[in-house]
């Protein structure tokens, strides 16, 4: 009986030394494993690095100098790019322009897109398909075919919207139309997108959860906002971000078709930006910007992270 427990502190020792080699041969595979991850990821991580981190710093840096087509005479102003960015009267109408673009077009480009996916849905799957193809072709077609397009059909007196209304309006020269005229193309090339991505989420929901909601006598409404809107909603929260982004970032509509004009009445920050850097040669002043622009885009898309958080739970 005495002799029992040292059987045990022998076993105790046994187990306790395959159980530190194991660790060891664990410790090792895990090395391994993660030298290869970080091997395959190395030439996306050096884009990244040389791409996107470094131009961010070097637009930071920037931002500070008084910098134009001689880098070499670049000098050291400080906050004063800021400061005159914020009683700069183009950069705030251009901020103005760029945050109505954002309110309107977000919300509406993902209420439109999700009733029509909801109406696609239900269609055969050929017809799906086809409409998907429909909205999705001036995403395929590129920005600049379609801007053509939109600019004859604004012509002031060959254009399709004016034979159809029989007027002879300078839709994009004139102020009080010019910048609802961006937001509407805007609109028409960024739904595409939105359709495909919510048509496929809405394949994923859980029907049995819709079926048994239907027993129970939900209605549609009732259906889609209890078990269809919470299942779609990390698309929803992509759509969101791509819009907002891609609304602050529009610049090819503006570029084509008004120049900022009539009068600012379409500056954006976006073209204000390419207006000091590529006109005006004065690239630090358009860095600093940039890092406004950057830095309002962030907020946003917080925000947008915060509220997609919240209605989740």
């Amino acid at each position: 009986m005495a002799q029992n427990p040292a059987p045990a502190v022998a076993g105790g020792k046994v187990k306790k030394q395959k159980r530190s080699q194991f660790s060891g041969m664990s410790k090792a595979l895990v090395r391994r494993e993660t030298i290869s991850a970080y091997m395959f990821l190395l030439p996306s991580l050096i884009f990244f690095v040389g791409f996107v981190v470094i131009p961010m710093i070097m637009c930071l840096v920037y931002s500070f100098l008084d910098m134009g087509l001689d880098v070499g005479s670049a000098k050291f102003i400080g906050l004063s790019n800021y400061v005159e960015m914020f009683n700069d009267p183009v950069f705030r109408k251009g901020l103005l322009n760029t945050v109505i673009i954002v309110v309107v077009a977000v919300p509406s480009v993902t209420a439109f897109s999700l009733w029509v996916s909801s109406a696609i849905y239900q269609m055969k799957a050929v017809t799906r398909s086809f409409f998907r193809c429909v909205f999705y072709l001036p995403v395929v077609t590129g920005t600049v075919a379609v801007t053509v397009v939109w600019k004859w059909m604004f012509n002031t007196y060959n254009g399709l919207i004016n034979q159809v209304f029989g007027s002879t309006h300078n839709w994009l020269g004139d102020p009080s139309t010019a910048l609802a005229c961006i937001i509407m193309i805007l609109f028409t090339t960024s739904i595409g997108q939105p359709i495909v991505l919510y048509v496929a989420a809405l394949g994923n929901v859980d029907q049995s959860l819709v079926e048994a909601a239907q027993v129970d006598g939900a209605t549609k409404l009732q259906v889609f906002w209890k078990i269809k809107w919470p299942q779609i909603m990390p698309t929803t929260l992509y759509i969101l971000v791509i819009t907002t982004i891609n609304s602050f970032q529009c610049f090819a509509l503006i570029q084509l078709l008004t120049r900022g004009g009539p009068n600012h009445a379409t500056d954006t920050i976006m073209y204000y930006i390419f207006d000091m850097a590529y006109n005006v040669h004065r690239f630090g002043y358009a860095n600093a910007m940039g890092v406004i622009l950057a830095i309002i885009i962030a907020i946003f898309s917080a925000i947008q992270f915060k509220v997609a958080k919240t209605d989740n739970g």
